[in-house]
């Protein structure tokens, strides 16, 4: 059953062909047997994953069954969950234990589904290939030489892998896109404030959102179902009401205009990788969707504009990690300036101190105006790139990733050439506009994605039209080689 998509599992499970234990037994049996060669999960805890899912079951026997309920869905260990280890991938966390649940985690208990683990992320989740991690590199299923795309990289994995259905992701730059896209599966960045981001440990707060992954389109349509709508406790959630993502799903394509910007489709997009992207696009246009170029003139300003806003917020978010209050905390500090500094020195990897670095830097006196102030500044134009555009095309699309998965370890000393791997996504966050990655395509083996871009809260839409392709198309239900049989 390790190979059923969400809609199907739950199919099975209403229809009595198995219970939620047995799919829980099944999933857990593969995480132990195959997840050593990936290392896509933190923290599994097999007794409290069989008793909710023995609770899915009572749930489902009264008659108070939702759609997710006995589902089991890997969260990426951003989130916090009340007495599991939430590690967010650093050593700095690596005790806590949160004494609550985040939104993302309490919506999804309180429709009855089922906590498998807590997935392998980059460090804070800064990166973008899951190598920057406490816990040692994700590898990706589909070549274990290669990334999985970060910082949701262990969620990638785990689903690309058939160790969990689903899973849930956070999307700061590209982090639910760019490993969906390397690990050929469906990703989806809500718009921001469609998902409560209350106890998800933050790295950069006007960007981050939370958001799902799994195989397929309507799958990503059922988890956010359960995941979106306004959240009193989090400022930032939006009121906006919340829609039944899987209504549309079924809607044609016929009349629908598709931007193309210029900018995405030049020199920096591998060949191969871009022939895959117009395949896809050719596909879309058969069903009806026009195609139309456009133009994001700021495009070549959205790096240097989010490598200034970015480590900026974590600068101010991480500071909150000091070895006072929880966390790690040095050995017999001998004063206040010690304990601070050496728990930061112990607590933190290399690309956390980088960050924080560059941040506290930008946001420093005399520097404020001229780096952040100005970055906010160019991201307001990068915004209205967007606008403009939405103007005369529904949707926007263009390639996830410059390419497929590259080498462990091929960029890990060229900070630059890995913040490159995310050019296509980060303008998204900028704009707090909703993008989902879809599978294009296989380039050597290994897959590719294709980014969809809507207006704010066009959610709906996006999904809509990623479930239309795949019903014409097949790359979604591809799985790399020696993840599919059945664990004895």
């Amino acid at each position: 059953m390790h190979d059923l998509t969400v809609a199907e599992l739950a199919q099975g499970l209403a229809s009595g062909q198995f219970s939620s234990v047995e799919i829980a037994q099944a999933f857990l049996a593969r995480i132990n047997t195959l997840d050593e060669q990936f290392n896509s999960f933190i923290t599994v805890d097999e007794d409290a994953t069989l008793a909710a899912a023995r609770l899915a079951d009572e749930r489902r026997s009264k008659g108070t069954a939702d759609a997710l309920t006995g589902i089991p869905i890997a969260h990426k260990d951003i989130f916090c969950t009340e007495g599991m280890r939430t590690s967010c991938g650093s050593k700095m966390l690596d005790n806590f234990i949160p004494p609550y649940d985040a939104t993302v985690i309490a919506r999804f208990n309180a429709v009855g589904a089922v906590t498998l683990g807590k997935t392998n992320m980059d460090e804070f989740a800064m990166g973008s290939s899951n190598e920057s991690s406490y816990y040692g590199a994700v590898r990706n299923p589909w070549d274990v030489t290669r990334v999985p795309g970060g910082s949701s990289g262990g969620s990638a994995a785990a689903v690309a892998a058939m160790l969990a259905p689903a899973a849930t992701g956070t999307d700061t730059g590209g982090s639910i896109r760019q490993p969906a896209a390397l690990c050929g599966i469906t990703g989806l960045k809500p718009t921001y404030g469609r998902v409560s981001r209350l106890g998800m440990i933050a790295f950069a707060s006007s960007l981050d959102q939370g958001g799902p992954m799994a195989r397929s389109a309507l799958d990503c349509a059922m988890l956010l179902n359960a995941m979106a709508g306004h959240d009193p406790k989090d400022s930032t959630s939006s009121a906006m009401p919340v829609e039944d993502y899987c209504a549309q799903l079924n809607t044609p394509l016929q009349g629908l205009r598709i931007g193309l910007p210029k900018e995405y489709f030049g020199d920096g997009l591998e060949a191969t990788t871009g022939q895959r992207v117009q395949n896809a696009l050719d596909e879309l246009q058969a069903l009806g969707a026009t195609l139309v170029e456009v133009s994001l003139p700021h495009s070549q300003l959205t790096v240097p504009t989010y490598y200034v806003i970015a480590p900026a917020e974590a600068s101010t978010n991480l500071s909150r990690f000091d070895g006072v209050r929880y966390g790690h905390r040095c050995a017999a500090p001998v004063d206040l300036h010690d304990l601070y500094t050496r728990t930061r020195e112990e607590g933190f990897g290399d690309e956390v101190k980088r960050r924080i670095l560059v941040g506290t830097y930008a946001l420093s006196a005399g520097y404020y105006d001229a780096y952040y102030k100005k970055a906010q500044q160019v991201r307001r134009l990068i915004k209205e790139d967007f606008m403009q555009c939405f103007d005369s095309v529904d949707l926007i699309a263009g390639p996830t990733t410059p390419g497929p998965a590259f080498a462990l370890g091929e960029k890990s000393n060229d900070p630059v050439s890995m913040y490159l791997e995310d050019v296509y996504t980060l303008a998204v966050n900028l704009a707090g506009l909703p993008a989902l990655s879809m599978p294009a395509g296989l380039v050597g083996g290994l897959p590719v994605g294709i980014q969809l871009i809507g207006p704010h809260f066009a959610e709906s839409r996006l999904l809509n039209v990623a479930h239309q392709f795949q019903q014409h198309t097949d790359w979604h239900r591809h799985t790399p080689e020696g993840t599919t049989g059945a664990i004895k």
